[in-house]
């Protein structure tokens, strides 16, 4: 069966933070509060954002400065929310939201 609702992805910077927790596992426990069934972080290898800087992960730097991709596959309803939630915390945070249809196929013996 499938179900339709968003792909919701936010990009942030490896050390951005929210109080005393950085953003990117602020979003994980935000959205795992509202009930959200999964969510995930990805660390970047490398990007570059709106100033055009180009970031590269490399072996021997030990303070980050790469970007974090933080993705959900949602209801609509619960993109709203979690959408929601981050303007009212005050953050202001680059966003992509995509139409998605999901499920999980089914094992044949």
């Amino acid at each position: 069966m499938e179900d339709s609702g968003t792909f919701l992805r936010f990009y942030v910077d490896e050390n951005q933070s929210h109080g005393s927790v950085l953003l990117w596992e602020w979003l994980l426990e935000t959205a795992n509060a509202l009930g959200v069934r999964g969510g995930s972080a990805f660390r970047a290898v490398g990007g570059f954002g709106r100033r055009h800087a180009v970031h590269e992960r490399r072996f021997f730097e030990l303070a980050g400065g790469t970007g974090i991709e933080v993705e959900f596959i949602v209801s609509d309803k619960e993109a709203e929310q979690l959408l929601r939630q981050v303007s009212d915390a005050g953050l202001r945070v680059f966003y992509a939201r995509i139409p998605a249809h999901f499920g999980v196929t089914e094992a044949k013996n």
